[in-house]
């Protein structure tokens, strides 16, 4: 069960056959821009810099931008007519620091195998930590636009995080039953564009958003067609035709439909039960808490794929349900009930916290067991018996 954070041994002998890392990068901006890109900034990095490291520090950036982003735009209005913008200085930073984490997250993989300290440790901290980070990306470039007359209500971007994070979840999907990693075409486009906005909205202000992009189509349209687009035309599309391009030759690690399909089911199960407590809140809770409803939904997402990650890794099968989802769905239950307003928003605080604590907890013990059974350090490339 993962919110026991328990990688039991039958994981950690599939994780030791790991011989290497089978990823697919065919984005161009990817293969012509970034990774010559990352290969020069690689070598400013130390050798006895730990490529884990790198993945944490660009992690920490992203959290970083969504705390300050919470503090000068708790509600979504910021960017709305008529409130208190948020300084400029804040998306100039943002903007910045999103480019670094985006570069952070590119060369620690190069600084691996610069450094011959390619591990599946790596791997998961690499990914595990994406999932986590779609939530914080996606509710930070929020405040761009914000919920008032020139933006997106906050049900729009409840359902926009939802396209997001299951577009992570198709390529380690894809993983799961084909043993290579496709990487998505959408999240390099995307970090680029948003680190641009970010500055630019620093240069021109909020208010330039407000305008049609071209007759009465909104910036606001234009960012969620793009959302809605890069899933619906890109990356459902090619995940589809991976899947059966390895169903044609025979190259599937699962037979059945049913085993094919185990690992959305959480994924699914957490989306239906997210958007019925929205449904059914006597109190309007979206309205009332965005953005703690957004990370409660985005840290049990990224519980369920740090999930799949470990299995499709290790080779072994993916549990059909996060244990996380029992107090989420007696949440829900209670709430059809009819509850105080007071008392709804302190379910959603208590749970937001109990998966926070419940993740964190599942990350330390994976990567303790992985470091002990692979006996390396997790932030440092010294070996435990070289002192």
């Amino acid at each position: 069960m993962v919110s026991r954070g328990n990688t039991d041994s039958s994981k950690m002998r599939g994780m030791k056959e790991v011989e290497k890392y089978s990823a697919v990068d065919t984005n161009p901006l990817s293969l012509y821009v970034m990774h010559p890109f990352w290969n020069t900034i690689v070598k400013v990095f130390p050798t006895w810099l730990a490529p884990n490291l790198i993945t944490f520090s660009g992690f920490l950036l992203v959290v970083f931008n969504f705390l300050l982003m919470a503090y000068f735009d708790p509600d979504f209005y910021a960017s709305a007519p008529g409130h208190k913008h948020v300084p400029d200085w804040v998306w100039i930073v943002v903007g910045i620091l999103n480019f670094v984490a985006y570069t952070l997250d590119g060369v620690d993989g190069k600084q691996a195998r610069r450094t011959n300290s390619s591990t599946p440790l790596g791997e998961l901290f690499d990914h595990g930590l994406d999932s986590w980070s779609c939530v914080y990306f996606v509710v930070t470039v929020y405040s761009i636009f914000g919920r008032g007359s020139t933006g997106v209500s906050v049900f729009v971007l409840y359902l926009l995080l939802w396209v997001v994070l299951f577009s992570f979840i198709l390529s380690h999907w894809e993983k799961y039953n084909t043993g290579i990693l496709f990487l998505p075409w959408g999240y390099d486009i995307s970090q680029v564009t948003i680190s641009f906005v970010y500055i630019v909205t620093a240069v021109v202000g909020v208010e330039a958003w407000y305008e049609p992009f071209l007759f009465n189509f909104l910036y606001r349209d234009l960012f969620t067609s793009m959302i809605i687009g890069c899933a619906l035309c890109v990356t459902l599309p090619m995940s589809l035709l991976n899947f059966f391009r390895s169903y044609k030759n025979n190259t599937l690690k699962h037979n059945s439909v049913y085993e094919a399909v185990v690992p959305l089911f959480s994924p699914c199960l957490l989306f239906i039960l997210s958007t019925a407590w929205i449904l059914w809140s006597p109190s309007d809770i979206l309205e009332l808490h965005p953005r703690v409803f957004y990370f409660m939904v985005g840290t049990a997402f990224a519980n369920s794929t740090c999930q799949l990650i470990v299995c499709q890794m290790s080779s072994t099968r993916c549990p059909t349900l996060n244990w996380l989802l029992v107090p989420l769905f007696l949440v829900v239950l209670v709430v059809n009930l009819g509850v105080a307003s007071y008392i709804e928003s302190i379910l959603l605080y208590t749970l937001t916290t109990a998966f926070t604590l419940a993740h964190i907890h599942y990350g330390v013990r994976v990567v303790k067991q992985l470091s002990s059974h692979f006996q390396i350090y997790p932030f440092s490339l010294r070996k435990p018996n070289s002192d």
